[in-house]
């Protein structure tokens, strides 16, 4: 069972004892490219995720951070998402102080120092041409861009070239500042949890922040979904197999159907036993990969088909996609295929919370995003209790012509050609 409490200055924090010699620690702080103002700062809470591995007053380069750290084996990394950016360090439990103290130091007292930044800009636009070059991944950036157009969801997390090096320190700074402070944020410490921890984080933790905090506010523009007709966006590139990214706006992380849309996109493409795997890559030799995804936000979410086609057959298999989704739109899903996604769904999960880092990441997440925990058992009696008529429900309320939204990455360019294939 977790524990939950707060530091001194108000820092949330949840242990989560786990069987094991190791622990991770994990802090999160509630902010993304989605509370971004992409005429002043677009790409900067990535930016400022790179920076925090550049040096402290007490470690003053990436070297002096690293090599503790390697020294004691352990793993560690960051990420910036659109709603939320994590940093975590997974180590020896009897290193905890260390890890502590590491982490800390990075989060409270990192520098930001001026050639630091510049030079990093570098390595950040190397980063976004790296993902533009990496069709299987960029073509899921391009779909968001379709379907939450016209809301900072659209936007890519790095930001652009242009905006990059723009970028300014006091444009980092000031964002930092706004975000970056104990009641926006949570430390999850999951794995072997010691008695002292508490009085170790709170040493390490709360103790006065070497810059000022600017005014909080942690509001972002909700997106409003008012598409009315079907979407297409070309990416032209020279490619020998087109990449499509298709599908439709969905629900949010407070839905009363999430459970149930999960329970469908794994019927429809989830596995290797789903509806679109068997027909378009095991019975028509179409693609190596197609799979489906629910991706989910704190007002919205969207249901996205991702494959990468044979571009000689791509109309054949846009049809047979299409012709998929209309019958479990139409038609709905059987009994045993429900009992399958459930189970299919509990037992990754399962796996996935084996390793101290996702299991950390598994309650963080939710206090942040929700302000409410579910443990994994209660995340399974949810699943049990999503019945057919729900997910029957879910498709049609979902899948729906004027909602659809397709991105491809290929050598074509007539959008014409694709839009009249796309009839549910």
């Amino acid at each position: 069972m977790y524990q939950k409490f707060s530091l001194k200055n108000g820092f949330p924090v949840i242990f989560v004892p786990q069987e094991s010699k190791s622990l991770t620690l994990l802090v999160l702080y509630k902010v993304g490219s989605r509370y971004e103002d992409l005429k002043i700062n677009h790409g900067v809470s990535h930016f400022i995720e790179h920076l925090m591995f550049k040096g402290t007053r007490k470690r003053p380069t990436t070297l002096d951070i690293s090599k503790e750290l390697d020294n004691i084996g352990a793993e560690f990394n960051a990420y910036t998402a659109k709603d939320h950016t994590g940093y975590w360090i997974r180590a020896n439990a009897a290193k905890v102080d260390l890890a502590c103290d590491i982490l800390s130091d990075m989060l409270i007292n990192s520098t930001f120092d001026k050639d630091e930044i510049d030079r990093e800009k570098g390595v950040i636009i190397e980063e976004i041409k790296m993902y533009e070059d990496q069709p299987m991944y960029y073509a899921e950036m391009l779909f968001e861009r379709l379907v939450f157009k016209g809301n900072t969801l659209a936007t890519d997390i790095a930001g652009t070239e242009k905006s990059v090096r723009q970028m300014t320190r006091k444009n980092i700074m000031d964002y930092l500042n706004s975000f970056y402070i104990p009641g926006n944020a949570a430390i999850v410490v999951a794995g072997k949890i010691n008695k002292k921890l508490k009085s170790t984080l709170s040493k390490y933790f709360v103790h006065a922040p070497s810059r000022e905090y600017g005014v909080f506010s942690n509001e972002f523009e909700p997106f409003i979904n008012n598409q009315r007709e079907k979407r297409i966006l070309l990416n032209y590139k020279n490619t020998k197999q087109v990449h499509l990214a298709m599908g439709f706006p969905a629900y949010s992380y407070f839905h009363n159907d999430l459970y149930a849309l999960h329970i469908l996109s794994i019927i429809l493409g989830g596995n290797m036993s789903s509806r679109l795997f068997i027909n378009v890559r095991e019975r028509q030799g179409l693609c190596y990969y197609i799979k489906s995804q629910a991706d989910i936000y704190e007002d919205t979410g969207n249901l996205m088909i991702r494959a990468g086609l044979d571009m000689n057959k791509i109309d054949q298999a846009i049809k047979i996609i299409i012709t998929e989704l209309k019958k479990i739109k139409n038609k709905g899903v059987d009994i045993k295929e429900i009992k399958m996604a459930k189970e299919f769904l509990k037992g990754r999960m399962i796996l996935h919370l084996e390793e101290s880092n996702h299991l950390a990441e598994f309650y963080g997440r939710q206090f942040i995003l929700t302000d409410k925990i579910l443990t994994p058992n209660q995340k399974i009696k949810k699943i049990d209790e999503v019945t057919r008529a729900q997910v029957n429900k879910v498709a049609k309320d979902i899948i729906k012509t004027e909602k659809l939204n397709l991105a491809m990455i290929s050598p074509f360019k007539n959008k014409k050609r694709f839009l009249k294939l796309l009839k549910i």
